[in-house]
C-alpha cells in the first residue's frame, strides 16, 4: 500500500516555521514527509532538513519523496524523544525550526496489518516502531483488569473503562483476543446500547488508550518539548500539532512554563532566577474548508512559540 497521509495545517505550519531559507529545520515526526516536502521547497542549497521517524514504512516513503530537494536532507530512524542525541550525532548545535505532528498517520490507520484502526480487521499491533517489544495484543491479553481499566480511563478518558476491562478479561479467559475485530466486539458488548447511540465509534477511546500505552506517547512529551526548545537558536521557532486533549494539555502547559519567568511567590523577592525561554505561545486550529476536505483535521490544534 502506498504511504499516503494528508498533512494537517500544512501551510500555516510551514509559514510559521520557515524564517530563513539557509536554516536548519527538524521534522520530528517525518511520516510520509507531507510537511517536510513543503519545508524543502522553501530552503536554499545551504539549508538543511533533518527528518526523524521510527516507522520503517514512513522512512522509505519520505526518502523517496524528498530525493529531489535542493537542500541537504538527513533522514534518521529514531524516536523523537532522542532529539538531543540525533542532533549531537549530526554535529548540529542550534536549529532554526522544529516541528512535531503528533498522533497516528492516515497510512498507519488505513493499513489493516498495522492494527491501529477499529474500522479494519487486523492484528492487535499498534506499534509505530515495528521492532518495539510491546504490542496491543500483549496489553489486552496480559494486563490485569485494574491495569486495563486504569489505562483506558487515563489515556482514553473512557467513562466505561471499568466495564470494558471486565469484559476483556472475561472474554480472554475463554480464548485470547488477537484481532482488532475481536476487541471491537468485546467493547461493543461492554458499552450499554443507549450509550452507543451518540458520539464517536464505541471503540475509539479504548483504541486511543492502547496506542498511547504501546508507544509511550504521553510520558515522553513534556521532556521532549523542553529538549526541542533548548535545541533552537535565538528566534528559532517550534510548532506542535496535537490531536487530543491529553497531549494538547501537556504541550500547552510546557510552553506556558517555558514562557514564564520567576516562579517565586508574588510578594517575595526572586530567588529562583528563572527567565522566560520563549515568547508567549500561540495556537490555531484548522479552518472549516480544511476540515471539510480532511475530517481527521477536526480535532487538530497547532501550538507554536518563538525562542527569545
Amino acid at each position: 500500500m502506498e504511504f499516503s497521509h494528508v498533512s494537517v495545517l500544512l501551510t500555516q505550519c510551514v509559514d510559521w516555521l520557515v524564517t530563513d531559507p539557509d536554516g536548519i529545520y527538524v521534522d520530528c515526526t517525518l511520516g510520509g514527509a507531507g510537511h517536510s516536502a513543503e519545508i524543502v521547497t522553501r530552503l536554499s542549497a545551504k539549508g538543511r532538513l533533518v527528518g526523524i521517524d521510527q516507522d520503517t514504512d514512513a522512512l522509505a516513503a519520505a526518502a523517496n519523496r524528498l530525493k529531489g530537494a535542493a537542500c541537504r536532507v538527513d533522514i534518521v530512524r529514531s524516536n523523537f524523544k532522542d532529539i538531543k542525541k540525533v542532533l549531537q550525532d549530526l554535529e548540529i548545535e542550534g536549529v532554526t525550526g522544529i516541528l512535531f505532528d503528533l498522533g497516528v498517520s492516515s497510512y498507519q490507520l488505513d493499513t489493516p496489518e498495522r492494527g491501529f484502526s477499529y474500522m479494519h480487521e487486523g492484528p492487535l499491533d499498534m506499534r509505530m516502531n515495528q521492532d518495539a517489544p510491546l504490542t496491543a495484543d500483549s496489553i489486552v491479553n496480559t494486563y490485569s483488569e485494574a491495569e486495563l481499566s486504569g489505562l483506558i480511563w487515563r489515556y482514553g478518558e473512557e467513562r466505561w473503562a471499568k466495564r470494558i476491562a471486565q469484559f476483556i478479561v472475561a472474554e480472554r479467559q475463554k480464548k485470547p483476543l488477537h484481532t482488532t475485530g475481536e476487541l471491537v466486539e468485546v467493547i461493543k458488548k461492554a458499552i450499554p446500547k443507549g450509550a452507543r447511540k451518540d458520539g464517536p465509534h464505541p471503540a475509539k477511546r479504548t483504541f486511543q488508550a492502547l496506542r498511547i500505552e504501546v508507544n509511550d506517547e504521553l510520558n515522553i512529551l513534556d521532556q521532549v518539548v523542553e529538549d526541542a526548545v533548548n535545541a533552537l537558536k535565538p528566534a528559532g521557532r517550534i510548532g506542535v500539532i496535537t490531536f487530543h486533549s491529553l497531549e494538547d494539555r501537556i504541550v500547552k502547559q510546557k510552553l506556558a512554563q517555558l514562557a514564564k519567568g520567576c516562579i517565586c511567590p508574588p510578594h517575595m523577592p526572586c530567588v529562583c532566577g528563572r527567565k522566560p525561554v520563549i515568547k508567549k505561545p500561540g495556537s490555531l486550529m484548522p479552518e472549516e474548508q480544511e476540515v471539510a476536505v480532511n475530517p481527521r483535521a477536526r480535532s487538530a490544534r497547532l501550538r507554536f512559540a518563538e525562542k527569545l
